[in-house]
């Protein structure tokens, strides 16, 4: 067990991503008796104690009996992914790290969620208080995902664990692939008609601060992390170079259900939510412990900019810079219709 008032910590996904990032920061804060890191292969942080593991096997109990608190990041968030793949991927994982950590004797368990578990609403206050309702569409999008992996965390009592959730908004940095990501990545930029975008960002960096915090037992419970305040779509056009346009939500979301049921498009409808109406969080337990971001959203949406650069991607999908261009070609009323097109065009290509 960890000596002193020093924790020993352990995290999952810890070879690559934010788990890697993680684990770097928790080695380099000298503030932990041991920094475990857990993965189905053995990564690059030294001064970890790497333990080589399918955190989705029952088997993980058997590498947690030293752990005080247990950091789980190992998520799939990536729009490619097949959503059941997905979705038993995410929720297993979570359910193994809950029963494992419980049955091993760890104290702390702590979830990377998502503030998406919100929902995304244009009746959404300015910002989400913290305790605020979770209302995300319990459906096949990564939100449901985390909502169901929230629910799993709530619904099973353990004596002796107690489990933190952090939700970040809209993720910004390094190895970053999400349906937000990729909203980013399209010629023009899409609002609902009548709804002024509010957009707010959550850098890596700060994201693996709070989740140190977390680690430390600094903060505990329901923690929102990102950018204080938020942007408007006016300023997120100036910082893009790229010009919005405006349809009403009935087509928007219609039209992308429709794309998404016939295979065409990798997301559900309800995602397009996230990128036409806030998510907007308060940050009280984060801005209460002295935790401040060192990003802002402009940063950070500029940090999102760098790491999508020369990609193209309409309705969530990844298409050549052509095809993204004819999406968009005959006018704001037919952007989202035209994409299907380009679509058809650029997979008809690669199956050539």
């Amino acid at each position: 067990m960890s000596t002193g008032d020093r924790r020993t910590v352990a995290v999952t996904g810890a070879a690559s991503g934010i788990g890697q990032a993680l684990t770097e920061r928790l080695v380099a804060s000298g503030r932990f008796a041991r920094v475990i890191a857990l993965d189905g292969r053995r990564g690059d942080v030294p001064g970890a104690v790497w333990r080589v593991v399918d955190i989705r096997d029952p088997a993980l109990a058997r590498r947690l009996d030293d752990v005080d608190v247990l950091v789980h990041v190992d998520v799939d968030r990536s729009p490619e992914t097949d959503p059941k793949e997905r979705r038993t991927y995410n929720v297993r994982g979570a359910q193994t790290v809950i029963a494992c950590a419980a049955g091993a004797g760890v104290r702390d368990a702590i979830l990377l969620s998502s503030a998406a578990v919100y929902g995304a609403s244009a009746e959404n206050p300015l910002p989400l208080p913290e305790n605020a309702p979770l209302r995300a569409e319990p459906d096949t999008s990564v939100a449901g995902d985390f909502l169901e992996i929230e629910e799993l965390a709530a619904g099973r009592l353990h004596p002796g664990l107690r489990i933190s959730i952090v939700r970040p908004a809209s993720l910004a940095g390094p190895g970053i692939d999400t349906v937000v990501t990729r909203h980013f990545e399209a010629p023009r930029l899409l609002r609902a008609k009548g709804v002024e975008p509010r957009w707010q960002f959550c850098h890596v960096d700060d994201l693996v601060a709070a989740l140190e915090l977390a680690a430390l037992g600094e903060v505990s419970g329901a923690i929102a992390v990102g950018c204080e305040g938020f942007l408007t779509g006016e300023e997120v056009e100036q910082i893009t170079g790229k010009s919005g346009f405006e349809l009403p939500a009935s087509l928007t979301f219609g039209t992308a259900q429709r794309l998404h049921r016939l295979g065409l498009t990798p997301a559900p409808a309800t995602d397009l939510h996230y990128v036409v109406y806030p998510w907007v969080v308060d940050c009280a337990k984060l801005r209460a412990s002295g935790w401040k971001p060192q990003h802002d959203n402009e940063a950070a949406l500029r940090a999102m900019l760098a790491e999508s650069a020369g990609r193209h991607a309409v309705v969530g999908r990844r298409v050549g810079g052509k095809e993204a261009t004819m999406a968009t070609a005959a006018g704001a009323t037919v952007a989202v219709i035209g994409a299907a097109a380009a679509v058809r065009r650029a997979r008809k290509r690669r199956r050539i």
